[in-house]
Order: structure tokens, then C-alpha cells, then sequence
């Protein structure tokens, strides 16, 4: 330690960085880990935000000090200090956070913390303090602390998950990823949005069928547009009375990740009853045969990139034309809470097309979607409607036949059941 201060603090600002290695927060803490490990740091703790749709936050604690890190992956940019005291040598965390980061160029600072010259030392008692702290702490181990966390500019959801990346592939349309959370299991993440989780996904893939199958009653050709992880076709197949459904994703490897990493969402793509194509889901309803389908379901993402059109006017008119004169159409309808201008919006376009009384929305939650609150909103072609059930009993005896864990005909009913604010949002 240098005598004349207690501390010394290194700024750095990392520039021209790889943005994909800015956004990678497993791979970030993963570093500044080995940075701290390599000038010889004890480490004694790492905690790690990731941001949606990027940029990561994130401190590593050692007993020397800490190396603290938030990064802009849009620009390339990474500030980063490194504070030490003791013995070790920080230039060396500097060295190996510079190549690891493919940073093309950098500025740093150096800064002495701490005068001795401007302190006066307190003599007190710390053997008490020192022994409780060595039965605390292993130095064999220190605690992992990565986030998740899938935002918008004003509310966030973050999750705690190991570290484990298990699937990471840009695809032509998004990234791709399944990562492992400590509550919630192994998750699908889609340019860094919880996706589906195999500890509630079934709220979701549940409520997103069997309301529109039961209130149709004789659904036998059914469409499903995106749906990648394949638990909404799980679902449909339980209906022995199904005799068809084609799903159309239009990215495969959402297709791979899941049949490898989560099974058990993903348990139905082998069904015979299964037309799989790896396709646009909005070209494809374009040219369908007019009154094709009982059942159009839209099990898209949020709308952004390759689901950015399946919000779209054009889109659900072709959907309209598709339906059987009976036909139903659900669609992934955002949440009232979390994303209420798309809420709105597609409501209002379902009203348009298929009538004001024939556009209800239900409403479910989801733990790991942010707000918990989301929603599915349908379109009604003929006069079978979601609302007006009488087959309690036949839905019951499923229930408790294939044993869903969210879905009951109480629900049903209750998730068409509004609150004031959903009633007055939809009447903007």
C-alpha cells in the first residue's frame, strides 16, 4: 500500500469495444472476475445487472476493494473502475479487461483515495469483529450474482440466474439464448426478453389455448403463428378432437433451442397431428385459403423486430379472412400495465375487423413477465363467445384429466372479467 494514501482508483473508459461482448453480462462478470483473480484479489462477492434491450451494470467485490463495470453496448463503450488498496497491482485488471473487451482504444486515470496526511486513525477493538468475519466468509468460494432484467424506460423485471448460458446463437432475426434462473429453471430469452420459463410457462401456453378451443367446441384445423418453444401446440394436441395444426415460426433456431434445452415445453413437435414450418407467419396467413382455419392463434413476441407486423391492420384482416365462418383468433395481447399504447392499439384493430361486442380480452399473470399481468385478446367471427360458456363440466373432467395446473373453467370465465382501468384504457 502506498503510505501517503489508502487507496488507489484507476478510471477507465474502454472505447470501440465489441458491442456484442458489452451486452454479454455472464461473459462480463466472467471476466471482471478472472480481472481481479489475476492481480491476485481475494474475490468475495460478484452482483451483475443485464438491461433490456442492453447494457450491463455490475460489481465485483474483493477483499482489496472492488472492480465496477457499466457498459453501452450501442456505442461500444465500457466505464470501469478499478479501486484497490493493499498490494495489488489494478494495471493488471486493466490489461486483461482491455484485451478482453477488443477495446480499440482507452483513456485512464489514476487517482490516490485516502491521504494519511488529511486522516486521523481510530484505535479500536476488531478481534471480536475479525474472528466473526473468518467463520463467515470461505475463501475457497465466492457468491455469484447475475441478473436479468428485461425493462423499458420506466419499470423493469430482473431475474437472478446462475451464469449458465446454455444456447446463445444470433439468428437472422433476433438472439437466441436459454439461460438458467435460480426460481424459475431454465428460460428462453429473445433479444434479452423473458420469453417463456420452465417453472410457469404453463399460465401462458394454458390460457392461450384451451379458453378459445373450449369455447369453439369443434375445433379441427388450427393455425399457429410463432409459438417457437412449442408449448402452445402442446396444449392444442391435448384435445383429442384436434386433427390438425400447422404452426409457422419464422426462426428456426427458437425451434432448436427448445427442443434441446427445454423438452418440456417442447414435448409435442414429434405429434403426427403437427405440420411444423420454418416460415413468415405474415406472408403465410397472406395467401391462406380464405376460411381455412377454426382457430387462428398469434403466439408472437413483443412488437419489435420479426413480430413487428403481427400488430399490424393488414395482418389481422388476413387472419379474419383465414377463419371457418365459426372461426376464433387469440392473440399475444401485451400487457395493460407494461406495454399499454400496444395493448390499446391492437384492441382497437380487432374492434375494427371483427366488431365492437366481438373483440374481449383476457387477462392472466405471468411471474416473470414484467408487471405479472398480460393479456390475450381475441377475435370473434361467428357467435360462439369466450364470455358465454356452458360446457363447465366437460372442461372440469380435462382439467383434472391432464392435469393443467392454471387453467379452469372459473378461470375461464374470470379472465374475461376486467378491471376498471383495463375498461377505460380500451375505450381510448
Amino acid at each position: 500500500m502506498n503510505n501517503t494514501s489508502l487507496g488507489n482508483h484507476i478510471l477507465v473508459e474502454f472505447m470501440n469495444c465489441d458491442p456484442h461482448i458489452m451486452n454479454d453480462v455472464a461473459g462480463i462478470e466472467r471476466d471482471m472476475v478472472a480481472a481481479a483473480e489475476k492481480a491476485n484479489a481475494t474475490v468475495i462477492n460478484s452482483t451483475f445487472h443485464h438491461f433490456s434491450p442492453w447494457g450491463v451494470s455490475g460489481v465485483v467485490v474483493i477483499q482489496e476493494s472492488h472492480l465496477a463495470i457499466h457498459t453501452w453496448p450501442e456505442y461500444g463503450y465500457a466505464a470501469v473502475d478499478l479501486f484497490t488498496c493493499g498490494d495489488m497491482d489494478a494495471w493488471i485488471s486493466f490489461d486483461f479487461l482491455k484485451e478482453a473487451f477488443k477495446s480499440q482504444s482507452y483513456s485512464a486515470i489514476e487517482m490516490k483515495r485516502g491521504s494519511v496526511n488529511l486522516l486521523t486513525r481510530n484505535d479500536f477493538d476488531m478481534s471480536t469483529m475479525r474472528q466473526k468475519a473468518s467463520e463467515w466468509r470461505n475463501p475457497e468460494f465466492f457468491t455469484r450474482n447475475v441478473w436479468f432484467t428485461d425493462k423499458d424506460d420506466f419499470q423493469a423485471l430482473s431475474l437472478r440466474f446462475t451464469g449458465e448460458v446454455f444456447f446463445d446463437v444470433q439468428s437472422p432475426f433476433q438472439r437466441v439464448r436459454i439461460i438458467e434462473s435460480y426460481k424459475y429453471g431454465k428460460m428462453l430469452a429473445l433479444d434479452d426478453m423473458v420469453m417463456t420459463t420452465i417453472e410457469d410457462e404453463f399460465h401462458y401456453h394454458e390460457m392461450i389455448s384451451h379458453p378459445a378451443l373450449f369455447t369453439h367446441g369443434n375445433a379441427k384445423n388450427i393455425l399457429v403463428i410463432g409459438g417457437g418453444d412449442g408449448g402452445t401446440v402442446r396444449e392444442i394436441l391435448r384435445h383429442e378432437g384436434v386433427e390438425k395444426v400447422t404452426m409457422v415460426e419464422i426462426d428456426g433456431e427458437v425451434i432448436t433451442a427448445c427442443k434441446e434445452h427445454l423438452p418440456q415445453i417442447a414435448a409435442a413437435f414429434d405429434d403426427p397431428r403437427l405440420d411444423l414450418i420454418v416460415d413468415d407467419g405474415i406472408a403465410f396467413i397472406k395467401n391462406a385459403a380464405p376460411e381455412s382455419y377454426d382457430l387462428v392463434i398469434v403466439d408472437g413476441s413483443d412488437p419489435v423486430g420479426p413480430a413487428e407486423g403481427l400488430f399490424s391492420v393488414e395482418f389481422y384482416t388476413n387472419c379474419y379472412n383465414s377463419l371457418t365462418k365459426d372461426g376464433i383468433l387469440v392473440a399475444q395481447g401485451e400487457s395493460p400495465k407494461f406495454n399499454e399504447k400496444a395493448f390499446t392499439e391492437l384492441n382497437h384493430t380487432l374492434q375494427d375487423i371483427f366488431g365492437t361486442d366481438k373483440a374481449p380480452v383476457s387477462l392472466f399473470f405471468v411471474p416473470t413477465y414484467p408487471t405479472g399481468m398480460w393479456s390475450f385478446q381475441y377475435g370473434i367471427k361467428g357467435e360462439k363467445h369466450p364470455k358465454h360458456i356452458s360446457n363447465e363440466s366437460e372442461i372440469d373432467e380435462f382439467v383434472d384429466n391432464k392435469g393443467l395446473r392454471y387453467y379452469n373453467a372459473d378461470v375461464h370465465k374470470g379472465s374475461f372479467a376486467t378491471p376498471n382501468f383495463v375498461k377505460t384504457l380500451l375505450k381510448k
